[in-house]
Protein backbone atom coordinates (compact mmCIF):
# COMPACT_ATOMS: atom_id res chain seq x y z
CA UNK A 1 0.00 0.00 0.00
CA UNK A 2 1.40 3.70 -0.99
CA UNK A 3 2.31 5.81 1.73
CA UNK A 4 3.49 9.21 1.61
CA UNK A 5 7.03 9.60 3.36
CA UNK A 6 8.87 12.18 3.62
CA UNK A 7 12.91 12.02 3.12
CA UNK A 8 15.63 14.75 3.36
CA UNK A 9 19.82 14.99 2.86
CA UNK A 10 21.90 14.36 5.70
CA UNK A 11 22.79 18.33 6.38
CA UNK A 12 19.04 18.89 6.28
CA UNK A 13 18.58 21.50 3.17
CA UNK A 14 16.35 19.01 0.70
CA UNK A 15 13.30 17.97 2.18
CA UNK A 16 11.20 16.11 -0.26
CA UNK A 17 7.72 13.78 -0.29
CA UNK A 18 7.47 10.62 -1.94
CA UNK A 19 4.37 8.14 -2.09
CA UNK A 20 5.71 5.05 -1.96
CA UNK A 21 4.93 1.23 -1.56
CA UNK A 22 7.98 -0.84 0.14
CA UNK A 23 6.06 -4.03 -0.49
CA UNK A 24 6.89 -3.52 -3.87
CA UNK A 25 10.55 -3.88 -2.97
CA UNK A 26 13.86 -2.21 -2.10
CA UNK A 27 16.10 -2.44 -5.42
CA UNK A 28 19.79 -2.94 -5.59
CA UNK A 29 21.28 -2.77 -8.62
CA UNK A 30 24.91 -3.68 -9.64
CA UNK A 31 25.42 -1.09 -12.79
CA UNK A 32 28.49 1.34 -11.54
CA UNK A 33 26.37 4.44 -10.03
CA UNK A 34 24.56 2.00 -8.03
CA UNK A 35 26.97 0.13 -7.15
CA UNK A 36 29.77 2.91 -6.30
CA UNK A 37 27.17 5.09 -4.20
CA UNK A 38 25.84 2.10 -2.66
CA UNK A 39 22.13 3.36 -3.89
CA UNK A 40 18.96 1.49 -2.93
CA UNK A 41 15.75 2.74 -3.98
CA UNK A 42 11.88 2.50 -4.15
CA UNK A 43 10.23 3.80 -7.39
CA UNK A 44 7.42 6.04 -7.91
CA UNK A 45 5.82 5.80 -11.14
CA UNK A 46 4.96 9.07 -12.53
CA UNK A 47 5.86 12.48 -11.20
CA UNK A 48 4.68 12.91 -8.04
CA UNK A 49 7.99 13.02 -5.51
CA UNK A 50 7.79 17.25 -4.36
CA UNK A 51 10.70 18.60 -3.33
CA UNK A 52 9.15 20.95 -0.01
CA UNK A 53 12.45 22.44 0.73
CA UNK A 54 15.79 23.32 -0.81
CA UNK A 55 15.18 23.10 -4.40
CA UNK A 56 18.04 25.76 -4.72
CA UNK A 57 20.62 23.30 -3.09
CA UNK A 58 19.76 20.24 -5.62
CA UNK A 59 22.36 19.36 -7.96
CA UNK A 60 22.39 17.08 -11.17
CA UNK A 61 24.73 14.44 -12.17
CA UNK A 62 23.49 12.46 -15.50
CA UNK A 63 26.50 9.43 -15.67
CA UNK A 64 27.23 8.53 -19.31
CA UNK A 65 25.88 6.40 -20.38
CA UNK A 66 22.47 7.28 -18.31
CA UNK A 67 21.22 8.32 -21.75
CA UNK A 68 20.34 5.36 -23.65
CA UNK A 69 17.55 5.00 -26.43
CA UNK A 70 15.07 3.48 -23.97
CA UNK A 71 15.33 6.79 -21.55
CA UNK A 72 17.10 8.80 -19.42
CA UNK A 73 18.28 9.27 -15.78
CA UNK A 74 19.34 12.38 -13.40
CA UNK A 75 20.35 11.83 -10.25
CA UNK A 76 19.80 14.53 -8.20
CA UNK A 77 21.69 15.31 -4.50
CA UNK A 78 22.25 17.81 -1.95
CA UNK A 79 24.98 20.61 -3.20
CA UNK A 80 25.87 20.51 0.61
CA UNK A 81 26.02 17.23 1.68
CA UNK A 82 26.69 15.27 -1.27
CA UNK A 83 23.77 12.97 -0.48
CA UNK A 84 21.90 11.23 -3.16
CA UNK A 85 18.69 12.02 -2.66
CA UNK A 86 16.39 10.34 -5.67
CA UNK A 87 17.16 10.56 -9.34
CA UNK A 88 14.30 10.96 -11.92
CA UNK A 89 13.98 9.40 -15.31
CA UNK A 90 11.98 8.34 -18.41
CA UNK A 91 11.75 5.02 -19.80
CA UNK A 92 9.27 3.86 -22.47
CA UNK A 93 8.50 0.51 -21.15
CA UNK A 94 6.45 -1.43 -18.90
CA UNK A 95 6.41 -1.14 -15.60
CA UNK A 96 7.53 2.75 -16.12
CA UNK A 97 5.87 3.92 -19.15
CA UNK A 98 7.23 7.73 -19.01
CA UNK A 99 8.00 9.82 -16.00
CA UNK A 100 9.64 8.03 -12.68
CA UNK A 101 11.46 8.73 -9.11
CA UNK A 102 14.03 6.15 -7.73
CA UNK A 103 14.12 7.50 -4.24
CA UNK A 104 16.81 6.77 -2.18
CA UNK A 105 15.74 4.53 0.90
CA UNK A 106 17.96 5.59 2.94
CA UNK A 107 17.45 9.31 3.17
CA UNK A 108 13.45 8.29 3.83
CA UNK A 109 12.92 10.46 7.12
CA UNK A 110 9.77 8.46 8.63
CA UNK A 111 10.98 4.28 7.91
CA UNK A 112 11.34 2.43 10.79
CA UNK A 113 14.53 -0.20 10.59
CA UNK A 114 11.97 -3.16 10.69
CA UNK A 115 9.85 -1.44 7.68
CA UNK A 116 13.08 -1.50 5.90
CA UNK A 117 13.68 -4.61 6.84
CA UNK A 118 10.30 -5.73 5.90
CA UNK A 119 10.75 -4.48 2.32
CA UNK A 120 11.35 -7.20 0.05
CA UNK A 121 14.77 -6.62 -2.03
CA UNK A 122 14.74 -7.14 -5.87
CA UNK A 123 18.37 -7.54 -7.29
CA UNK A 124 18.24 -5.60 -11.01
CA UNK A 125 21.27 -6.10 -13.27
CA UNK A 126 21.87 -2.85 -14.43
CA UNK A 127 25.22 -3.26 -15.46
CA UNK A 128 23.88 -5.36 -18.37
CA UNK A 129 20.90 -2.74 -19.06
CA UNK A 130 19.05 -5.56 -17.93
CA UNK A 131 17.08 -3.77 -15.05
CA UNK A 132 14.23 -6.30 -14.77
CA UNK A 133 16.29 -9.56 -14.08
CA UNK A 134 18.49 -10.19 -11.15
CA UNK A 135 22.22 -10.55 -11.51
CA UNK A 136 24.03 -13.85 -12.13
CA UNK A 137 25.32 -13.00 -8.09
CA UNK A 138 23.86 -10.94 -5.87
CA UNK A 139 25.84 -11.30 -2.07
CA UNK A 140 28.09 -8.69 -2.87
CA UNK A 141 25.42 -6.13 -3.38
Amino acid sequence: MKKTHSGSCHCGAVHFTAPLDLDEGIRKCNCTFCFKTGYRKAFVYGDSVRVTRGEAHIGHYTADPSSWPQGTIDHMFCKTCGTQVFSRGYLEFEPFNGWFHAVNVSTLDDVTPQELDAAPIVYEDGLHDQQMQAPTLTGYL
